[in-house]
């Protein structure tokens, strides 16, 4: 089974076709951060434009790619959310258009989702069951992942994301965009013990997580220093390091409470250099990432999840099936706060 997916969510469009037999065959990915770096952020409405333009012509380099035509899909996969309302109602229009003209199914995917899944790309990809880290620009969320489509989730953050705080953190400082990378970069040049930064919620039980208060920490910090360059590393490695340090303390307690062995990280903030070094050193656990390409937004996670989600479906639908024996597949079939 052929799968085409399209992740358009926020600023890059993703294009990627899936085969259940052969694994990826072709993925394309246009980013827009040149365009938002002129406004220090993404302009929604920029964003949507900009999908409109280079859905298609991504679709068609990647039908290139895998040498297939329209045809030979079998179905397509789209982000359904969360994103920018008008990014994604771009990628579900074309989507859904597609598939129609057609005639395959349109399968709405979870972007939460598909980064959960993203690392069962990889040829070292993890059994089920396991702990997933998700972390990137508007999420952060423990989660244990049974089987494709069993989700329990074990805690989230109360107010800012960790991607988030690394951003807005970043412009506090006057780094550029995307500034998470920014700011990760800079880290590198600080001096270690500069400043002690809390490791919030770490102090009480639970999984849930809060990253404003760091936030704001950095800000006080920065007003109350000499407001030298060195001091600006200083702060963003001391910001980095409580950030990664609450991190790995949520994530050692929900190993320790599921009973699981393998740790899943996924989303953008897991291309942090810092945040693997700390999580490889667990012990006894094993961790897996998706490839560098992937942990931020691509169509190949939707595509995958995608052929998944519909490979499911047609096993529920043969005759003769037990669909007691399975696990539901309603929507989405996830808890609220992937949504």
């Amino acid at each position: 089974m052929r799968v085409l997916g399209i992740e358009s969510s926020c600023d890059e469009t993703g294009i990627a076709i899936y085969d259940t037999d052969k694994g990826l065959l072709a993925h394309a990915l246009f980013s827009q951060i040149e365009m938002h770096a002129e406004y220090g952020g993404v302009v929604p409405e920029l964003a949507s434009r900009d999908h409109i333009r280079k859905a298609l012509p991504l679709i068609e380099d990647v039908l290139q790619q895998a040498g297939l035509q329209k045809s030979d899909l079998d179905a397509l996969a789209y982000t359904a959310g969360p994103g920018l309302v008008g990014a994604l109602l771009v990628g579900a229009a074309i989507g859904q258009s597609l598939a129609w003209a057609l005639n395959i199914p349109a399968i709405p995917i979870n972007h939460m989702e598909g980064h959960l899944l993203s690392p069962l790309l990889e040829d070292n990809a993890p059994d089920f069951p396991f702990v997933s880290l998700l972390v990137s620009g508007g999420h952060t969320l423990l989660v244990d992942v049974q089987a494709v489509g069993q989700y329990q989730l074990l805690g989230e953050s109360i107010d800012d994301a960790v991607g988030e705080a690394f951003d807005k953190t970043a412009k506090m400082l006057g780094l550029g965009y995307p500034g998470g990378p920014a700011l990760a970069k800079l880290a590198e040049q600080g001096r270690a013990n500069q400043y002690v930064f809390p490791r919030p919620m770490t102090n009480r039980p639970g999984l849930d997580f809060s990253f404003s208060g760091l936030k704001t920490f950095a800000l006080n910090s920065w007003h109350d220093s000499d407001r030298s360059d060195q001091a600006k590393a200083d702060i963003a490695l001391a910001f980095e390091t409580a950030a990664v340090d609450t991190l790995l303390i949520k994530c050692r307690r929900a190993m320790k409470q599921t009973g699981h062995k393998r740790l899943v990280v996924a989303g953008g903030v897991s291309a942090n250099t810092a945040l693997r070094a700390a999580l490889d050193n667990l012990p006894g656990i094993t961790v897996y990432y998706p490839r560098l390409a992937f942990c931020s937004d691509n169509g190949a996670m939707i595509a995958f999840a995608g052929a998944m989600r519909q490979a499911e479906f047609k096993l529920k639908t043969a005759p003769g099936f037990d669909v007691r024996s399975r696990w539901p597949l309603d929507e989405l079939n996830t808890p609220a706060s992937l949504t």
